[in-house]
């Protein structure tokens, strides 16, 4: 067999997500594509724009076969993290090849992979203050493997590559060049690929003068009409101010990733702040860059802590979100081979284990903004 897979957020998922697939449709053939996506949180900190169970529907009319989800204990985490979760998921599945966009497909990624994963990590080499971790890490690549990765893709092609060796390569990695706009781009009208960004960022200021058939699906596009409200930071900004003045130095320490006295920092700045983006301007430093300071918001606002993390890193289960006939075969067939449990069903039992315990509990939050439940009472959407 050639199952593919990929690792994928499609928050939301648009027209260069859709030339992906119908890459690894290539490289499938009749062998079935899985997704492992984000749930309703995702890799920057944020709640995704559209609940999980849309995105997956978006995907598997668009191609996939089977769309699982991450946990949240690796979807919004660093790329490292990001990748190791997937790609064990992937691998667990039965998943033999990789499919990942990058600006350079070009680039050696199995090379790249190996080599830093054999590179020993001194701890003192991360240790500069006046610089993020992430541009430390950076430079060690570029160091070891004598060529520079700083495109946002690359970066999370590398830590794919990483995971893969880690892992002893289990997946064959399979980088595909993306089309039209970067990663972050601002909306560029002449493309007809657009960033995640732009596009989210127009749902969010209402602009409804764009016609988002040109980038978007059209079931999408209804399922995004019907939600009417779309989470971001500054919807929940008042929640996270009421959650960092209310709670105690000590019960803030408990918080996942809250280290070298951050509950100080953020304690003396939320109090005079009047958003969100001017919050976190007074937290940021050299140290620490947006997206990790936006995880740490978030786990401080869902109270997840470092017990609720490593408790849920068993990756005993995936919730199945959507499938295809092509996937529910493939089900049928090799499930009793699959080295981690595909739940269907959401009961209050699994609701209190590890990895789908923390996905329920986060979830609540999710379905207070946007008034539909996330798990009980779901089931996996078939598409034909």
């Amino acid at each position: 067999m050639s199952v593919a897979g990929i690792i994928a957020e499609y928050n939301p998922f648009h027209s260069g997500h859709e030339f992906l697939m119908n890459q690894a449709r290539l490289i499938a053939g009749d062998d079935p594509i899985i997704c492992v996506m984000s749930g309703n949180y995702v890799q920057r900190g944020e709640m995704a724009i559209l609940d999980k169970w849309s995105r997956a529907k978006a995907a598997v009319e668009a191609g996939a076969d089977l769309v699982v989800e991450l946990p949240f204990s690796y979807a919004v985490e660093a790329a490292d993290l990001f990748a190791t979760g997937g790609v064990e998921v992937l691998s667990k599945l039965g998943a033999e090849h990789l499919v990942f966009g990058v600006e350079d497909a070009n680039l050696n990624f199995e090379y790249f992979g190996q080599k830093i994963a054999q590179t020993p990590r001194q701890r003192e080499e991360f240790a500069d203050y006046s610089q993020t971790y992430s541009t430390q890490y950076n430079q060690m690549v570029a160091r070891e493997v004598g060529h520079e990765v700083s495109e946002p893709n690359a970066i999370l092609g590398l830590a794919y590559a990483v995971a893969n060796a880690n892992l002893g390569s289990p997946l064959t990695l399979s980088p595909v060049t993306r089309v039209g706009a970067g990663h972050d781009d601002i909306l560029q009208r002449e493309e007809v690929v657009q960033s995640a960004s732009a596009i989210r960022n127009l749902l969010l200021k209402g602009d409804t003068k764009e016609d988002l058939t040109q980038w978007l699906p059209k079931g999408e596009i209804s399922a995004l009409a019907a939600q009417k409200v779309f989470p971001n930071w500054d919807l929940l900004f008042p929640l996270l101010k009421y959650r960092l003045e209310s709670a105690s130095l000590k019960e803030l320490q408990q918080i996942y990733q809250m280290s070298e006295g951050l509950e100080y920092k953020l304690k003396a700045e939320i109090h005079l702040a009047q958003n969100f983006s001017e919050f976190l301007r007074h937290v940021k430093s050299k140290r620490y860059t947006y997206s990790r300071l936006r995880r740490l918001c978030l786990y401080t606002l869902l109270n997840v802590t470092e017990d609720d993390v490593y408790g849920s890193f068993d990756h005993a289960s995936t919730l199945l979100l959507a499938y295809s006939k092509r996937g529910r075969k493939y089900l049928k067939k090799q499930r009793k081979d699959f080295a981690i449990e595909i739940v269907s069903k959401v009961d209050r039992k699994k609701a209190q284990e590890g990895t789908l315990g923390l996905q329920v509990r986060t979830d609540r939050l999710f379905e207070q903004v946007i008034g539909v439940d996330q798990n009980f009472g779901r089931r996996p959407i078939e598409v034909n």
